[in-house]
């Protein structure tokens, strides 16, 4: 690995600048001869990620990408549209495959975000149908395009709420760990790559 690119929205970008970050903590495992450029913001939705993040992220020629994006278009619409999500997922993945054919891809999807927020039912009822939605779609769209996926969803720490930060949303520290940990385990699987020793990473 030499170039390492993150885009998405505050779950990859975190919401404090001296915060801890999944990505960062994926980074420093590929190690120092690794650059490692974060473009995801928070509030980013799919289309913003499309337009400003995707041909940004090209022009650093990643060997590594990781992409997460969706929770805005739901939590911000009032009729998320899973279809036009997956339509932009997957152009999203064709551009990446073509111009970065070099580039391992992963993404994942979202655990289930209405649960620790203070929500109206109506309200919680349409953000969970919505995550559902949306989450079937990025799988679909992910086997499509041979993307690595992370299913958080149904992972077991999905509905810890220490993995949460005091809103309820986004990934506390020990969140950022979690997901740190199995995107490097998806990795190194995927490449087949080994284990750092405890000798080596000391």
């Amino acid at each position: 690995m030499t170039t390492y690119v993150a885009l998405g929205d505050s779950f990859t970008a975190g919401v404090k600048d001296d915060g801890p970050r999944w990505a960062d903590e994926v980074a420093r495992a590929l190690g120092p001869g690794t650059r490692y450029e974060n473009l995801a913001w928070v509030g980013a939705t799919s289309e913003d990620v499309e337009r400003d993040q995707v041909a940004r992220a090209l022009e650093l020629k990643p060997d590594l990408v990781t992409l997460v994006c969706g929770a805005n278009d739901v939590l911000l619409s009032t009729r998320p549209d899973p279809t036009e999500y997956a339509q932009r997922l997957s152009r999203m993945f064709d551009r990446l495959r073509r111009e970065a054919p070099q580039a391992e891809i992963m993404t994942a999807t979202y655990p289930d975000i209405s649960q620790f927020l203070d929500l109206r039912p109506r309200s919680r009822a349409r953000v969970e149908e919505g995550m559902k939605l949306f989450n079937a779609a990025c799988r679909t769209v992910a086997q499509r395009h041979d993307v690595t996926l992370l299913d958080s969803f149904d992972h077991p720490a999905a509905t810890d709420r220490d993995t949460y930060a005091a809103d309820g949303f986004h990934p506390s520290e020990e969140g950022h760990r979690r997901a740190a940990m199995e995107f490097l385990r998806s990795l190194r699987g995927r490449l087949r790559l080994p284990e750092r020793s405890k000798k080596a990473s000391a």
